[in-house]
């Protein structure tokens, strides 16, 4: 049976119900009958009451040319003209007519479903028309996915009013003319006077230059006052010259290599690493603030520390209003394919301790990673499709095509502006050259490369776009080109007749009261005590619960136990010792930003910062009820990320100063999935790129027989990064200690990270303690002596450092070894060795010392300290732990129980130093 047939009889009275059902409710039917019904009664007029004229043909077309709408917005993208050196790939089924049940004879019959796509009833042939240009042309959208109708109607309406089809003045015209000359010449005079240096070229990539000048000028007009921008290597040095202003002259000194400077303490990067800010004026005298993030060659690291920056500027400087800056990443199409940092970090877009206001994503998209094939790097069919995680719009757009590209991404900052969400802009471009310029691309691509051997760059083509349209001559367009080579010929001169450059970084805001740290900063901590009335008044606040809210009863108790601390003993257990450090910045103004999976109640349910009432989802938190001018606390539960997070927290810290900002791991070492951010950022920034940071990460860290996975936080990973007093790690033993160390952090007019290995079991061990007398006297410890023992009789010394200190007093006491002595070290770097040998020195008789750790040998601190002590009053220090193992630790408790006996009794075994030497030799070989 045909179509026709159908459709005749009963079916006619069907599509009569329809109709009558849609009168009453137009939602009550399907989406392409709703679109066929409003065209029908746009032809007929509102007052038809029955559609029982049409004969069932014309139903069923005007229902498939609906149809044939539908399926350009929804699946026009897939059969685009984006693709300037590759004929695209075919997808089936087509957008060709006979695939919605029309054909060739109904080209120029009128369908009033014209009337969807806003022209009216018009011929197939110029629906089909305006469906191509606007669907299938430079441009190709993918945004029906999106679940708001609003937001689709939207996008729909704006793209469908101009067909995707940029109207740009002469004025615009000329200006995207420019901006792409020197995008082209900029990179063509590098290549030529700075033969064989790599310099990841934007070439095949050019329209990239315009289409940022652009979006800077459009979010100008828009609102926006400030970009922080993010992207890896290549067309760094395009974007830091014809973006950010840099000049000419300084990038031409760092390929002749005068940018180095023998009296330099920094170590610097390579030029397509460094960052950049500046301050730019628009055409229409708007002034904008331009940020360019430094970033290492792990190409999409960055992405966190973007989103970090605008968060805390938006929180800081803008008062919480995400009108007035964007984020913009830039991307690699193989990267955003491939690297597990673009879906954490995009993930973070509409989580309330995250959220940015929308990202701007731009892809260089092309079409190859460093030798693979676009084929090989992806399963999926755009290397955009992540964008579907969070229902982003996305826009592919043909990279030789200028003006649509600045169409593109103009539309995609009206959107960000107006509905806070991130989109995408797939570039689709090529990559003239190698992975660098000495690399040979044809060995593994030959095809694509004679193909682009033969290919104009963007500003060929677009001159002779312009040409055509009679708005420039061939003349002027040589001599647009001429002219910008003879600047930069005049400033690669002048670089080569100047004195070096020197070191010239600035900062702003709060950063300008900031200095960078010498070794006696060091030596001893700055005191960072507070009055025995401000503690006790914050410690009542901060443990007293509002009368009348209804809690959990174990929390009314846990927070009763609290508040006797406060009002009755005068000792503090560790978690109050850390809400305390918190209330005393927030009382004196600090803002204080901590976030991590499960940080709201904590891990080992030591925090309660955050507090459920019993019978609904309403949250209390004391620390943002201390007083009405107290500064914020932040306190958010992170998404399950480490790698996206932990950079996000990194840029937050970065871009304010007075703020604390902490990172707390679920268990320590899961600080190794953001191992990166580690190695290119935390330890590095200052020595490469003169940035200090003062992030705290909180990693709890102690043998309790949990296994390997819970028991190491990597002492040893962060030592071995450890020089040039590049951050600061503490293993700390009591509250006060741990008070003091956080409250150091805005103390001082330089800042430094800082890495806590914080406890598990020290968080309920009743000897882990501290009176008030701690906490309002003096500051953090980076040694500290034991006071119960005799110096004159102490014959060994212990060193050691967190939990393990515990266990030894222990034994101490049981066995009243009053000839051992235990010392702590509270701060491992930069390491306390004046400190040290002050002690020792007191210990005069001492003939034996050991660095006593709970890690297996070749961990923890003894790799470092046995290396650091070898020319010190150290040297002749020996060490007893766990044995040399590949793994942090048994997973057995019986094992961990008979280990940590062992390390115990050898500590204060009464026999001579090299027996025991033997004792710990022996067990090492077990």
């Amino acid at each position: 049976m045909d179509n026709l047939t159908y459709l005749n009889g009963a079916n006619a009275e069907y599509i009569e119900s329809l109709y009558q059902e849609y009168k009453q409710d137009k939602n009550s039917v399907e989406f392409g009958w709703q679109k066929f019904f409003e065209g029908f009664d746009f032809g007929r007029g509102s007052n038809a009451s029955s559609v029982s004229a049409e004969t069932p043909e014309h139903f069923l077309k005007e229902v498939n040319v609906l149809n044939l709408i539908d399926g350009y917005r929804n699946r026009g993208h897939l059969f685009t003209q984006t693709n300037p050196v590759r004929e695209r790939r075919k997808y089936t089924p087509t957008l060709d007519l006979e695939n919605f049940g029309l054909s060739q004879s109904d080209l120029d019959t009128i369908f009033n479903a014209g009337v969807e796509i806003g022209i009216g009833p018009s011929s197939l042939r110029t629906i089909i028309e305006f469906l191509r240009q606007t669907y299938c042309g430079s441009i190709g959208a993918e945004y029906k996915y999106l679940r708001t109708p609003e937001v689709i109607n939207w996008i729909q309406g704006t793209m469908e009013a101009k067909r995707n089809t940029p109207n740009f003045s002469l004025v615009e015209k000329k200006r995207m003319l420019n901006k792409l000359n020197e995008a082209v010449a900029f990179e063509n005079f590098l290549g030529t006077k700075f033969l064989g240096q790599k310099r990841f070229s934007l070439e095949g990539a050019e329209s990239l230059i315009p289409a940022l000048d652009s979006v800077i000028h459009k979010g100008a007009e828009l609102g926006i006052r400030e970009f922080v921008i993010g992207m890896a290597h290549r067309g760094r040095l395009n974007v830091l010259a014809n973006i950010m202003q840099k000049s000419y002259k300084d990038i031409f000194a760092e390929f002749e290599g005068r940018s180095y400077s023998e009296e330099s303490i920094f170590s610097g990067d390579v030029k397509y690493h460094l960052g950049y800010s500046t301050d730019i004026v628009t055409a229409t005298n708007k002034e904008v603030h331009l940020s360019l993030c430094p970033n290492p060659s792990h190409l999409e690291t960055v992405n966190g520390v973007v989103e970090g920056i605008t968060r805390s500027k938006i929180d800081f400087k803008y008062d919480g209003d995400d009108s007035k800056i964007a984020p913009i990443l830039i991307h690699g199409d193989a990267s955003i394919a491939g690297q597990g940092i673009v879906y954490e970090v995009i993930q973070m877009a509409g989580l309330d301790g995250y959220k940015t206001g929308g990202t701007i994503h731009l892809v260089i998209n092309n079409q190859v990673g460093f030798t693979t094939n676009f084929k090989d790097a992806r399963t999926s069919t755009y290397c955009t499709d992540i964008a579907k995680v969070t229902l982003s719009p996305v826009f592919h757009v043909n990279g030789d095509d200028v003006e649509a590209l600045v169409y593109a991404i103009n539309l995609a900052m009206e959107y960000r502006q107006k509905y806070k969400n991130d989109v995408f802009i797939d570039v689709l471009c090529y990559r003239k050259y190698g992975h660098n310029e000495a690399d040979e691309p044809k060995f593994t691509q030959p095809l694509l490369y004679k193909a682009i051997e033969k290919h104009p760059n963007p500003r060929e083509l677009y001159i002779q776009q312009l040409i055509k349209e009679g708005n420039l001559t061939a003349e002027e367009g040589k001599a647009i080109e001429k002219d910008f080579k003879a600047l930069l010929q005049a400033d690669l001169d002048q670089s080569r007749t100047e004195s070096n450059p020197k070191e010239n970084i600035k900062f702003g805001g709060a950063w300008a009261k900031m200095r960078l740290a010498t070794q006696d900063d060091f030596e001893i901590s700055p005191d960072t005590a507070v009055s025995k009335t401000t503690l006790l008044e914050l410690a009542n606040k901060i443990s007293t619960l509002p009368k009348d809210k209804k809690f959990f009863k174990k929390i009314e108790k846990l927070f009763e136990e609290r508040n006797k601390m406060a009002t009755e003993t005068h000792v503090f257990d560790w978690a109050m010792g850390e809400q305390l450090a918190y209330a005393t910045l927030i009382n004196e103004g600090h803002r204080v930003r901590i976030s991590g999976q499960d940080v709201e109640r904590g891990t080992f349910s030591h925090r309660h910062a955050v507090i459920t009432l019993e019978n609904s989802e309403e949250e209390y938190i004391p620390l943002s009820n201390i007083s009405e001018g107290q500064a914020k606390f932040d306190i958010y539960n992170s998404h399950l990320s480490e790698y996206g997070v932990l950079g996000f927290e990194y840029g937050y810290a970065m871009a304010n100063p007075e703020a604390l900002t902490i990172w707390e791991a679920q268990f320590g070492d899961f600080f190794n999935g953001a191992q990166i951010v580690v190695d290119q950022y935390i330890a590095s920034a200052e020595t490469k790129w003169q940035r200090e940071n003062g992030l705290v990460m909180l990693l709890p860290h102690g043998y309790e027989g949990q296994g390997p996975e819970h028991s190491s936080a990597r002492i040893e990973r962060f030592m071995e990064l450890c020089a040039e007093n590049n951050m600061q790690v503490v293993n700390c033993t009591n509250p006060a200690n741990f008070f003091h160390v956080l409250r150091r952090q805005l103390s001082r007019d330089f800042r430094k990270p800082l890495i806590v290995f914080s406890p598990k079991s020290l968080l309920r061990n009743p000897l882990c303690v501290s009176g008030i007398e701690d906490f309002t006297k003096g500051g953090f410890k980076e040694v500290i002596d034991d006071q119960s023992v005799k110096a004159a009789s102490v014959k060994r010394v212990l060193f050691c450092s967190g939990k393990i200190y515990y266990d030894l007093l222990e034994a101490q006491k049981v066995g009243n070894h009053t000839d051992v002595a235990i010392v702590r070290i509270e701060q491992l770097y930069p390491a306390p060795f004046i400190q040290m040998e002050k002690v020792l020195d007191k210990y005069k008789h001492a003939t034996e010392i050991f660095w006593v750790q709970e890690e297996p040998e070749n961990m923890g601190y003894w790799p470092y300290l046995s290396r650091k002590s070898r020319k010190t009053a150290f040297s002749h220090i020996e060490v007893i732990s766990r044995k040399e193992s590949s793994s942090t630790a048994t997973g057995y408790m019986k094992q961990h129980a008979n280990q940590q006996s062992y390390i115990v009794s050898t500590a204060f075994s009464s026999v001579g130093n090299e027996k025991v030497k033997e004792i710990v030799g022996k067990a090492s070989k077990k």
